[in-house]
């Protein structure tokens, strides 16, 4: 399934622009309930205006609200932004610390967003479990767990640290492309010979084909073995869709 998933997304990245650790701790702090890209299209602005964490910390809360106010939640983001760059001025002289440790205990950064800082920042291996990650593994019954801290530990012991980072790029990405929620895309899916949850979604190929989303579409449907089996407008309208968040 490793094998099959590195075939699927060889270019599985964090969907969040940034260019630096604080930036992109940033970008994850919006990204709570908000889609990748509506946080991209706010954060040019919003780091071009606040580049330090000196600038979060002394921010015209107003002022901060509005830039962020198009991502949902703002007043709590605001608070979360405006401590963390406060917390990191007091103990770690205004940089992003490289540790789980460190991380977990700034204002607005879980183990989910520090995973996603240490991995793409700092090129420290973590496990990234958001819903996508959770329901994808609980689905192909890596785990039952629930509990993100307990999907991690279970996950982990099956897959060598050194992939972990890119193992939740590659979930992620196949969470919002084919293994939807309410509907997965089963009959059009490259990993459906080894999913014990076969059925869950349409496995009708021309059926689970419209459910697949995103740039990648043509090529997944190639590896699931249906592309010659549906409409060519169909793959089309399938690459035109933003994947799902």
């Amino acid at each position: 399934m490793m094998r099959s998933l590195a075939e699927a997304y060889p270019d599985a990245h964090c969907e969040l622009n940034f260019s630096t650790p604080l930036q992109l701790a940033v970008a994850t702090i919006l990204s709570a309930q908000c889609t990748d890209k509506r946080v991209n299209e706010v954060t040019p602005k919003l780091f071009a205006r606040y580049p330090t964490a000196a600038d979060y910390a002394g921010a015209d809360r107003a002022e901060l609200e509005e830039l962020i106010r198009s991502t949902g939640f703002y007043r709590n983001k605001t608070s979360s932004l405006m401590g963390l760059g406060a917390a990191l001025l007091e103990r770690h002289g205004g940089e992003v610390p490289a540790r789980l440790d460190e991380l977990v205990k700034l204002p607005g950064i879980g183990r989910k967003t520090a995973n996603v800082i240490l991995g793409n920042a700092f090129d420290v291996p973590g496990l990234t479990v958001d819903t996508h990650f959770g329901r994808v593994v609980r689905r192909w019954a890596w785990t039952s767990e629930e509990e993100p801290d307990k999907v991690e530990r279970a996950v982990g012991e099956l897959i060598p640290r050194k992939e972990w980072t890119m193992l939740s790029h590659r979930l992620i990405f196949h969470g919002r492309r084919v293994c939807h929620a309410r509907k997965p895309a089963c009959g059009a899916c490259p990993l459906a010979r080894d999913c014990p949850s076969f059925g869950a979604g349409p496995t009708e190929p021309a059926e689970a084909a419209k459910l697949v989303r995103g740039p990648e579409a043509p090529r997944l449907l190639a590896l699931a073995g249906v592309a010659g089996e549906v409409p060519e407008k169909t793959v089309q309208q399938a690459a035109s869709k933003e994947p799902a968040q």
